[in-house]
């Protein structure tokens, strides 16, 4: 006897969440086993109930659903995600995938693609509406171009200029970033001037959130 796939639905719109669970219902192999509003409580039933498959919306009254299913995939990598989104900007798309969703569809389509969708997840393979396939493709290769520049940008800084920036987006001080590096202050200012002109960037700001982007920080880091 086959056991059916386990689902969580975070998602803070009760009518929407009945929709999918009616679909959801109507299909062998996956049954709804916890449901959420927020993303407090999605979480904690991840926790909980260790679904197979989590359906987590983008729009959450108390946190953004990529956050939550980072969130999630840090503490359970063995869950599937699928966001089920109004969204269908491909920035919102890409970042979902980046993140670790294996499954985005918007809802205008969930009648159409949810169990596809949910089927996919569920044998490990990544799926996305045809409506927005296109588009992501298309964002996901500027992404690649993009990181492979900041990527090849890092790698003509020397190793000790690699060493400086890291303790700069630290928020390590100039004097302090010497003592650390048996320096002077003036060649710990000679190498950030350096590095900035090799990565084109003008404020301690970009710096950061450059520092972000070739992953040297983590996200929560940066200035917004």
């Amino acid at each position: 006897m086959t056991t059916n796939k386990s689902i969580v639905i975070v998602d803070d719109h009760t009518l929407f969440r009945e929709g999918l669970k009616a679909i959801i219902g109507t299909n062998a192999g996956f049954e709804v086993t916890g449901e959420a509003g927020n993303a407090a409580d999605g979480l904690l039933l991840a926790s909980e109930v260790r679904p197979d498959i989590m359906i987590i919306d983008i729009t959450l009254p108390d946190k953004d659903g990529i956050k939550l299913m980072r969130e999630v995939l840090r503490k359970f990598p063995e869950i599937g995600v699928m966001i089920v989104s109004m969204h269908s900007k491909t920035a919102y798309i890409v970042e979902a995938f980046k993140s670790g969703a294996l499954s985005y569809i918007v809802k205008d389509s969930a009648t159409e693609n949810l169990i596809l969708g949910l089927q996919s997840v569920s044998k490990g393979v990544h799926y996305i509406d045809n409506s927005i396939a296109k588009e992501v493709i298309l964002g996901l290769q500027n992404v690649e171009v993009k990181e492979k520049k900041k990527n090849d940008a890092y790698e003509r800084l020397t190793n000790r200029e690699q060493q400086v920036l890291r303790l700069l987006v630290e928020g390590i001080l100039v004097k302090e970033i010497a003592e650390k590096l048996f320096i002077s202050p003036k060649t710990v200012e000679n190498h950030r001037g350096s590095i900035m002109k090799k990565l084109d960037i003008h404020t301690t700001l970009e710096l950061i959130r450059y520092a972000v982007d070739v992953g040297l920080v983590e996200q929560n880091y940066a200035v917004s």
